[in-house]
């Protein structure tokens, strides 16, 4: 809608500006709050409006978005967590912290999108405005998985799926069927760099939606930042859930992968069982994506 303001709550990445200039440039207002520590100040640049607040001031969130008339609201980027835990909250999250019997990611960001709906505001996917940043299913990378990176994302998948269940993590790195690491608190690039260093060269990582997840609160990502941690740990595959993981960057990443012999696959949970072949899944637009890395 012309001149319509979207409130976007921005983490930390380039996801939020993404969000802000697509929503620009659809004619709308990009109505940006972010938290001091977690989102690039800079990130001002890309916003009609901008605001920077601390992690848990949620009364002044709805404040400000109400002020600039705001109806629709995506979240976008990432919180560092362990930093999140020094947060000092209002009334008002404290409310909703202690209303949750889980403090996981998932409860936690589902409890603050009811509250947004209980006053009014409709909360939206940051993806509805970067619809191109979702993996397409299919062998991504120009090397495909062998034999043995096969057996270990077929032994993995299902870990990595019980444990989102729990609300713990979004990424697995395993060995030979042996279970390496597990993102928890730290976040996806300290999990690989901690399952590089235990597991040596060779290790396979996953990366995958938790069951169920809102994809309104979040989404799994990787990009380049993501292929660099892998080579430097000497990986040897990345696969990552189709149509579910937001792949910034990609034509950078996947050129890396390739100049390193590095496997990047992306699985509908369905797929994951299939023959070990390498061959895209139906509708999924390699022969573009490896014409476009050169």
């Amino acid at each position: 809608m012309e001149n319509e303001p979207v409130g976007i709550i921005a983490g930390g990445g380039q996801f939020p500006r993404l969000v802000a200039e697509t929503v620009r440039k659809s004619g709308g207002r990009a109505v940006v709050c972010g938290f001091h520590g977690h989102t690039d100040p800079d990130l001002r640049a890309a916003a009609d409006v901008f605001c920077l607040l601390r992690l848990g001031q949620f009364n002044r969130v709805l404040a400000f978005f109400r002020r600039q008339g705001v109806r629709r609201v995506c979240m976008a980027g990432a919180i560092n967590k362990p930093r999140a835990l020094d947060f000092r909250p209002d009334l008002r999250a404290l409310r909703i912290v202690f209303s949750l019997r889980r403090k996981g990611d998932d409860a936690l960001l589902r409890a603050i999108i009811e509250d947004f709906e209980r006053e009014g505001f409709t909360v939206v996917p940051a993806s509805e405005f970067a619809p191109s940043l979702r993996c397409p299913a299919g062998r991504l990378s120009r090397r495909p998985p062998d034999e043995e990176e096969w057996r270990d994302i077929r032994f993995g998948w299902p870990v990595g799926a019980s444990l989102g269940r729990f609300d713990i993590g979004q990424c697995l790195v395993v060995k030979q069927g042996m279970v390496v690491a597990v993102e928890c608190l730290e976040g996806t690039d300290a999990a690989l760099r901690r399952g590089g260093e235990l597991g040596g060269a060779g290790c396979v990582a996953l990366k995958m939606a938790k069951p169920g997840q809102d994809e309104r609160a979040d989404l799994p990502s990787v990009g380049l930042e993501t292929i660099r941690r892998l080579v430097e740990g000497k990986y040897r595959c990345l696969a990552v859930e189709a149509e579910k993981t937001l792949f910034f960057d990609m034509e950078a990443a996947l050129a890396l992968a390739d100049r390193h012999d590095l496997a990047v696959v992306a699985l509908r949970p369905e797929e994951v069982n299939g023959t070990p072949d390498g061959t895209p899944a139906a509708g999924s637009d390699r022969a573009g994506i490896l014409e476009d890395c050169g």
